[in-house]
């Protein structure tokens, strides 16, 4: 987990928010079924008034028990499955729409993508809006290699891609460690970025800066979605049985070197 840079940007966010108001938040790491357990209790022994949870995967099953427990609590991106809970998520499926559109603008045509996790429910949404953007052009099919958000996943899918796919022109990657792992590998290919192979990532985080060249990538504002959910939670804790809520940020496309 700490070696994505997408938490560090959740943690600064929310700090950022609280810290003028000096409210110091607590990190819990709800790992294991234990480790949930231990959460739920301290938050209904009164340890913490409330929760920003930050669960990425489909079966866990932290946010069902904040809502049995009656815990006010905020999820970083929508639920799995239909709960009553607040969220705050980004439209994902537009920021996938964003990257196929711009690469197509760009002239490729034989485009594929490495996905996230695909039992992640963001990693559903943006391989569903870029294969919809891909069919809206006249591109029925899309090869997909699903990756694991990390670096080395990239590099894995990469090369998995120019095995089976070894003329794509374009590719995007759904998030920009991925897409990190993905550009060094075709440089070792010899295959220029981007012209080429134009890549596109997602989420405009620190490491899209740090790839050569610069990444084109879909920007998710995740400070500003990460202090909206500390917004949400302490009304929910000045008003004790409201109705959930939810806020969806819209991406934009960010456009650097690589596409």
């Amino acid at each position: 987990m700490f070696a994505d840079p997408f938490f560090g940007r959740v943690a600064a966010g929310v700090v950022d928010f609280l810290r003028p108001l000096g409210i110091h938040p607590l990190l819990m790491l709800a790992d294991t079924d234990d480790a949930r357990a231990d959460v739920v209790a301290h938050l209904r022994q009164g340890t913490a008034d409330g929760a920003l949870v930050v669960s990425t995967h489909a079966e866990d099953l932290l946010p069902e028990l904040f809502v049995r427990a009656g815990v006010p609590a905020v999820l970083f991106a929508r639920p799995a499955t239909p709960i009553p809970i607040s969220y705050v998520d980004l439209a994902h499926q537009d920021g996938a729409k964003l990257a196929a559109d711009h690469l197509l603008a760009r002239g490729c045509r034989r485009l594929a993508t490495i996905t996230g996790p695909l039992d992640v429910p963001a990693s559903q949404d943006r391989l569903a809006g870029f294969r919809d953007a891909m069919a809206r052009h006249g591109h029925p099919y899309v090869p997909i290699v699903e990756g694991d958000f990390m670096r080395e996943g990239g590099e894995t899918a990469m090369e998995r891609l120019l095995t089976e796919h070894p003329k794509v022109d374009g590719v995007f990657v759904a998030n920009d460690l991925m897409a990190q792992g993905a550009l060094l590998v075709l440089r070792q290919h010899g295959r220029r970025v981007p012209q080429d192979v134009a890549v596109v990532g997602f989420d405009d985080s620190p490491p899209a800066l740090a790839c050569r060249p610069r990444l084109t990538t879909i920007r998710q504002p995740i400070e500003d979605m990460t202090a909206e959910m500390a917004r949400l939670l302490l009304s929910h804790i000045e008003e004790p049985g409201s109705g959930p809520a939810s806020v969806i940020f819209d991406p934009t496309l960010v456009v650097r070197d690589s596409a």
